[in-house]
């Protein structure tokens, strides 16, 4: 069992920005990728950005050049690091993490953090 506990959601203007922070409860190379959704009212939850085991990232378009993923190996925390928001990007932002194990793939969840930018 992997915990996920985010923090560091709130309330921001547009164009300001925010940064999240996901601990996890398991060492970061028993994990095969690190990564955060989203979901806004109505809406299916979406991929935002994802770091894997090597270090590689990606990212979806609608927030390419404004948020950058990274973590931290020493304090099992990965970030979220959110630039230029937009009342598009308004959504309860959720970390993620999958495990590959004796052949087996996991996927875990944190409870969520809202984002909420508002004018």
């Amino acid at each position: 069992q992997v915990l996920l506990v985010e923090s560091g959601g709130g309330l921001v203007q547009p164009g300001g920005s925010l940064r999240l922070s996901c601990v996890v409860s398991a060492s970061f190379d028993s994990l095969n990728t690190l990564g955060w959704y989203r979901q806004a009212p109505g809406q299916e939850r979406e991929s935002v950005a994802h770091i894997t085991f090597g270090g590689g990232t990606n990212y979806a378009d609608s927030v390419k050049g404004r948020f950058s993923i990274s973590r931290d190996i020493a304090k099992n925390t990965v970030y979220l690091q959110m630039s230029s928001l937009k009342p598009e990007d308004t959504a309860v932002y959720y970390c993620h993490a999958n495990q590959l194990y004796g052949g087996r793939s996991t996927d875990y969840w944190g409870q969520g953090t809202q984002v909420t930018v508002y004018s």
